[in-house]
């Protein structure tokens, strides 16, 4: 599966700079509002010592991560729900990601511009923070009128559907973003709502420069972040995985003498789907897999040692897959 994550914040917080961190690659980076305009897109590796490992043992040719597309997405402004500052394109593009990376700018100094004319990283959170609210309070609003009238037939479905978007609608307006209880309803899924995706935040600058307060408001939202100093291009792999966490997903491998491979699936996958992610023919035409743990095939040496020791073990339908199996699948 893919996984797709957007980098947002206010301009001039260092989105572009994660961007090229994460990347390697040369952006446009520019000490003024709006130098990005279309979405640069980065695919990244996964970082996991585990599949370097396993390319050692199998004397693989060739070793494949799994990759995270990282969509570097222009600087949202007050107003950016109404259009403000190309809002509108932007949002649009944060609604294609899986999951939000927002960047708050946590180091002072001058000498680079902030768009609001100072360093307040809590003030940046409830910009952004609104920003999405607003904007998905639009979209919800227009669903509810449809839902109005489609609820005066009577049908059970509608009525529901209205009492769910009125509650939605209420929780927006206070400034909230919707309850656990609302984000498990299916027809609030099809919105494609911004509130609902899983957000990491990624605070720029030193541990000094972060306040106990915005660690409080990140938490009471139901968030993770990340400290990092960016102009040190300090070492972020730890993103990445934050980014798997929040989303449920793990890796298994495939290993062998042409490949080693990691593979992305959700966490509670059983073994049909994990034989989905390589081919969507071996999971309709799924038998079984044989299945190892990477760190006892490891310790065995090699696959035929590993299932000398009965460390291997032969897995059905109903096998849900594990963080660090090594799979060989069979299928009709």
């Amino acid at each position: 599966m893919k996984l797709s994550i957007g980098i947002v914040g206010l301009p001039n917080v260092g989105k572009s700079t994660l961007f090229s961190i994460l990347t390697k690659q040369a952006v446009h980076i520019a000490n003024y509002p709006f130098a990005t305009i279309d979405p640069n897109v980065g695919v990244v590796p996964v970082p996991d010592t585990r599949l370097h490992q396993l390319t050692e043992i199998s004397h693989s040719k060739k070793t494949v991560p799994a990759v995270v597309e990282f969509y570097d997405i222009a600087g949202l402004v007050k107003g950016a729900n109404k259009g403000e500052g190309l809002g509108n394109q932007f949002l649009s593009h944060i609604r294609e990601c899986a999951a939000i990376v927002q960047v708050l700018r946590c180091f002072g100094g001058g000498e680079i511009i902030h768009v609001e004319g100072s360093t307040d990283p809590l003030r940046d959170f409830g910009i952004i923070k609104m920003e999405l609210i607003l904007k998905d309070l639009d979209t919800v609003e227009k669903r509810l009128k449809k839902a109005e009238g489609e609820a005066r037939t009577g049908d059970t479905q509608a009525v529901h559907l209205l009492a769910v978007l009125q509650e939605l609608v209420t929780m927006l307006q206070s400034g909230e973003y919707p309850s656990a209880l609302l984000r498990e309803e299916l027809a609030i899924k099809e919105l494609s709502l911004l509130t609902l995706k899983p957000q990491i935040f990624l605070l720029n600058g030193k541990e000094d420069d972060v306040s106990e307060e915005l660690k409080k408001a990140i938490h009471d939202m139901g968030s993770e972040y990340v400290i990092a100093d960016l102009s040190a291009a300090e070492n972020i792999d730890g993103l990445i995985q934050k980014a798997y966490q929040v989303l449920g997903l793990i890796s298994f491998f495939t290993t062998g003498e042409d490949e080693t491979r990691a593979w992305t699936i959700v966490r509670g996958a059983k073994a049909p789907e994990a034989a989905g992610a390589i081919h969507t023919d071996f999971e309709k035409k799924f038998i079984r897999a044989e299945v190892i743990s990477c760190e006892k095939l490891l310790e065995a040496g090699d696959w035929n040692k590993g299932k000398q020791k009965g460390w291997l073990r032969l897995e059905g339908k109903d096998y849900v897959a594990q963080d660090g199996d090594v799979m060989v699948i069979r299928h009709g």
